[in-house]
């Protein structure tokens, strides 16, 4: 089974659960607005943005499981686990809710935010509804895939987090998904090491991509980061932040594997 056939199982499986429970949107409008007040605006980004040192800027993932991996950390610590990347030195978290295929949950939100770092939500957002339940969960910032989403899907989505303070952190993956990225004015824009095809991970997607990305953007690279020569290399091309989720897991001391790749 290939990554794009896994991929379409997801979000049918999304959609399925999304109509089996229609959300009381009302009511999560309500609860999306009343986070604003109690919210520093756009932290997820603010926190990309500084830099110190020469230290680089290491989004530290939280996941149970992937299609791809099996079994990562089944039922995570995660007021631990956040513990541990904030010492060291991790400037964000992500925490991956799916709960089918990664065996996670919107309730490692609330429970990640406590360590005081900003958080972005993981997921396979196909409706707005999904954004409003992540932003009433408490997330900074929630990811969008531009491989799942038209550019006008992408316009909505972004301005609907763009007024509750959070961050949408556009994600791609060749340059046909950047192109649509940069024309529904994505402010951060992550690039996705994995092929969706073949399973493949090379830097070498980032630091093509990256050549067209234009002045101003957040750079962020995801997936297949394992080493501080790997961070090092993807700083030359320019790259302002770095997703790293299964590396640090793996980990008996997560807080020197942080360290490690912050430098």
């Amino acid at each position: 089974m290939t990554d794009t056939d896994i991929l379409q199982r997801i979000v049918a499986r999304t959609r399925q659960r999304l109509a089996a429970a229609p959300a009381d949107v009302p009511e999560l409008r309500r609860a999306a607005a009343e986070r604003v007040s109690s919210r520093t605006p756009f932290a997820f980004s603010e926190s990309l943005r500084r830099k110190s040192g020469g230290q680089a800027r290491i989004i530290a993932e939280i996941k149970a499981a992937s299609p791809s991996a099996g079994p990562i950390v089944p039922d995570p610590d995660v007021e631990g686990i956040s513990s541990d990347y904030k010492r060291g030195g991790a400037a964000a978290l992500s925490i991956v809710t799916e709960r089918d295929f990664f065996g996670g949950s919107r309730a490692w939100i609330g429970r990640a935010a406590g360590s005081g770092l900003p958080v972005i939500m993981k997921d396979f957002v196909v409706d707005p509804a999904q954004i409003y339940e992540a932003v009433a969960a408490g997330t900074d910032a929630l990811l969008l895939l531009a491989s799942l989403l038209d550019g006008s899907q992408l316009r909505d989505f972004i301005t609907q987090l763009h007024e509750h303070s959070c961050d949408a952190l556009v994600e791609v993956h060749d340059e046909a998904e950047l192109q649509r990225a940069i024309e529904s004015g994505a402010r951060l824009i992550g690039v996705n090491n994995r092929d969706l095809r073949s399973f493949a991970v090379t830097l070498e997607t980032s630091e093509r991509i990256a050549l067209l990305m234009p002045p101003g953007v957040l750079k962020v690279s995801e997936s297949g980061i394992r080493t501080r020569s790997d961070i090092e290399r993807l700083e030359r091309s320019g790259f302002d932040a770095f997703l790293v989720g299964e590396t640090l897991l793996r980990r008996s001391d997560r807080a020197a594997a942080v360290r490690e790749l912050v430098g």
